[in-house]
């Protein structure tokens, strides 16, 4: 049954609502960067101010308006807040992703059907219905170089041509700011809390240099930041649940990322036996060529199944195999039919 669209109050659970058309795939997990600033409405009000050169102080005219599963890939917005008729949807990513724009695009839809809420036949009538103006931003923080500063736009993702897609009538931009320790020193400066996180993700990263074990460099850049003062009231009383926080969320890249890679040298090996088998009995050269590449393919197919299903027994969902691999939901499950068919 689809759930029905519903305000949670903030006691019951911290402001998030769920939405109506959005299925929940699994229990949402909080990364330690929407856990700081939903949880400390002054961090997050000095984080506004420093990327918009303002200077709001009144934390009770921010509204938290996170909403849960807003995709159905089973994918969360981080923060989402409402401010002075602006609607702020923040991401934390450690990936560079090109399809920014669009997600941001379906958690803008999503964050204004649940604005409209209670009476959504107001969209038919005759008064115009004020909306806060959507901002999006992502904090970048990742292994791979950026410059301080870029801008994804949805027209890029456009299929026609550049002159075309200047005249679509409809764009969203997005704001990736490069949040590495020693990035962008003007906003870490207007947000002490966001250089604190800087410093710390920065420690977490050497010291899993130097041990090459997740769990011992949680704990050393835990102690660091402590020792320094750096996030203190929230390290000493919730140290336990930050690691398990960090670790959770590391464990999951690791356990995807092995598996990935293992799917997809298996699909080459097997491609490359069946190809080479193939085009030698075929014995000409465009025989060899097609043999070869039926073979690839097939034994593509091959390795996305053994990873569909080295996934699904490790308890991860269709959609989050989706997320991880590109693939269409409808491929993973024929997949899986394929793949127990043969093994009959």
């Amino acid at each position: 049954m689809i759930p029905k669209m519903q305000f949670v109050s903030p006691k019951r659970r911290n402001m998030r609502r769920l939405l109506r058309y959005f299925f929940a795939n699994r229990e949402v997990k909080d990364r330690l960067f929407c856990y700081i600033f939903e949880r400390d409405p002054k961090a997050l009000l000095q984080l506004y101010n420093a990327l918009n050169g303002t200077d709001y102080s009144d934390e009770n005219a921010l509204k938290i308006v996170t909403l849960d599963n807003v995709l159905y890939l089973s994918m969360n917005n981080d923060v989402a807040f409402m401010l002075m008729g602006t609607l702020n949807l923040y991401e934390h990513q450690s990936t560079i992703c090109p399809n920014l724009p669009l997600r941001f695009l379906l958690y803008t839809a999503a964050e204004y059907e649940a604005y409209v809420g209670i009476n959504p036949d107001r969209i038919y009538g005759s008064s115009l219905i004020r909306l806060p103006a959507p901002r999006c931003v992502v904090f970048y923080n990742g292994d791979e170089k950026m410059e301080e500063e870029r801008i994804l736009r949805l027209t890029d993702a456009f299929m026609e041509n550049p002159d075309e897609a200047s005249k679509s009538c409809l764009e969203l931009t997005v704001r990736m700011l490069n949040i590495n320790h020693g990035h962008n020193r003007k906003l870490m400066i207007g947000c002490r809390r966001l250089e604190e996180y800087s410093v710390f993700v920065a420690k977490l990263k050497e010291f899993q240099e130097w041990s090459g074990s997740a769990e011992e460099a949680v704990d050393n850049a835990v102690s660091y930041c402590m020792e320094h003062g750096l996030m203190t009231d929230i390290l000493i009383p919730l140290r336990a649940e930050v690691k398990k926080m960090l670790l959770t969320e590391y464990n999951e890249k690791r356990v995807m990322a092995f598996l990935k890679k293992e799917a997809q040298e298996l699909g080459r090996k097997e491609g490359r036996e069946k190809g080479r088998l193939e085009g030698l009995s075929e014995g000409r050269t465009e025989g060899r060529l097609e043999g070869r590449l039926e073979g690839r393919l097939e034994g593509r197919l091959e390795g996305q199944a053994a990873l569909i299903k080295a996934m699904r027994k490790n308890g991860i969902s269709v959609e989050q195999i989706s997320k991880m691999t590109d693939l269409p939901v409808s491929e993973i499950l024929a997949a899986g039919k394929s793949r127990r068919r043969r093994s009959k």
